[in-house]
């Protein structure tokens, strides 16, 4: 069927499962926005005060959801105002797909009316940008941008459209999205059974716990595993809330603005568990407290919970795997 460039970033939403968006209108953006009026009781929009609200709001809706986060903005000012959410979710690893509209392809380059390179300034925040200039590239470019977003360290991803694209037409071919599978090639067991071995001669173990254990809603199994390993914990900011903060065993935040406790825990503990936190933030962590630990190991549990799976949350929880990593530190 043949539809204008508006109605196909409708109908690749609906495509995506998108249900909810955030955005404030302008200009350039108006095309799109007049085919989803056509779709409100299929999509709700949400009108916010200011455009740097509609990231924010994103960001928060893909982290209570687990789906991916979408927001709206029009050209120039429109768009730089959703750097901060954009930065937000970046840095803390949230799916977001940020669609923006510009001035048309004739104009592009020109310091035309609120003509800015927002692909360009995102750029460094943002795990793929594209401006699109041909109508018969949006719904791949589209599809492609929620892929991005959700593969892999999920994370945000910007689509600049023209606003000519928004108004030609081309023909539409709807698709079902594909799931996202989880990549596992690289998990061993014999290193699973290395970590195990760990865990078994370690005498003063730590457990660190990071977002990924809350992404993964994997609460429950990490509180059997603390006890089975009987250590104490400690969390990220971004793992808060995957452990009982009450509980005896919790030592608080480590880091910087992390409390004494954790911090020389992890000093002097023997073996560090990370659970659901990048291994490389945490040895930098390490390496700046003390160069005392005599062996580094993190399990990566991403994909601690085999059920409750969902599309948005496939390759979190597709499977159960740990991804070990043991370095010497001494």
């Amino acid at each position: 069927m043949k539809l204008n460039g508006s109605e196909i970033i409708v109908e690749c939403l609906k495509e995506q499962g998108v249900d909810t968006i955030f955005g404030y209108p302008g200009g350039a953006i108006l095309n799109v926005y007049d085919a989803l009026y056509k779709h409100s009781d299929e999509i709700t929009h949400i009108l916010t005060s200011h455009e740097q609200g509609a990231s924010h709001a994103a960001d928060g809706y893909a982290r209570a959801t687990g789906k991916v986060g979408v927001c709206f903005a029009t050209s120039g000012p429109g768009a730089t105002n959703l750097v901060t959410g954009i930065a937000t979710a970046y840095m803390d690893s949230v799916p977001m797909v940020a669609i923006t509209c510009n001035v048309t392809v004739p104009l592009l380059g020109r310091d035309s009316f609120q003509e800015i390179d927002i692909a360009g300034v995102t750029m460094p925040i943002t795990k793929h940008s594209y401006i699109v200039k041909n109508v018969k590239d949006l719904a791949k470019t589209l599809r492609n941008a929620f892929r991005i977003a959700k593969e892999g360290r999920p994370g945000p991803v910007l689509v600049d459209v023209t606003k000519d694209v928004t108004a030609a037409e081309c023909e539409y071919s709807p698709r079902v999205p594909k799931p996202v599978d989880r990549i596992t090639a690289s998990i061993k067991e014999e290193d699973i059974d290395k970590a195990v071995t760990l865990i078994k001669k370690a005498k003063k173990p730590y457990v660190f716990v990071g977002g990924g254990a809350v992404i993964s809603e994997a609460s429950d199994e990490l509180k059997k595993f603390v006890e089975k390993v009987d250590a104490p914990v400690c969390d990220s900011l971004m793992g808060k809330g995957a452990f009982d903060g009450s509980n005896e065993r919790y030592t608080g935040m480590l880091g910087m603005h992390g409390t004494k406790t954790s911090n020389y825990g992890v000093s002097e503990c023997d073996l560090l568990i990370v659970v659901g936190a990048r291994s490389q933030t945490v040895l930098l962590e390490i390496l700046r407290n003390s160069l005392r630990m005599q062996r580094f190991c993190s399990l990566m549990l991403m994909q601690l919970r085999l059920t409750k799976m969902s599309g948005q949350m496939h390759m979190y929880s597709e499977m159960l795997k740990r991804f070990l990593r043991e370095s010497m530190i001494s």
